[in-house]
């Protein structure tokens, strides 16, 4: 049976754009080919042939953004300040 191509029309970063094929160039291939291979792979695996995941975010990361959402919501009292120095000065006495 004879293969039909189609296009696929991908939004990327110029710098992205540049960088992958740079690279692609180096190994020997096109992006065209280099795609045609992530896919390939993904369909032989069923998968992203690669791990993709998000980075945990810290508690104290977890504990600002909650402090954050507090402040808004108004369960915790936020202090305002129009004085520089009283802010530093308050910050550098809150240890």
């Amino acid at each position: 049976m004879a293969s039909i191509n189609t296009t696929i029309n991908v939004n990327v970063p110029a710098d992205i754009k540049e960088e992958a094929n740079n690279l692609f160039e180096t190994l020997g291939l096109n992006m065209t080919t280099a795609i045609n291979m992530f896919l390939r792979k993904s369909i032989d695996e069923w998968a992203i042939p690669f791990n993709v995941s998000a980075k945990k975010p810290s508690k104290e990361l977890l504990d600002a953004l909650q402090e954050g959402e507090d402040i808004l919501n108004g369960k915790i009292e936020s202090k305002g300040y129009h004085d520089v120095d009283k802010m530093f000065e308050d910050i550098l006495n809150d240890k």
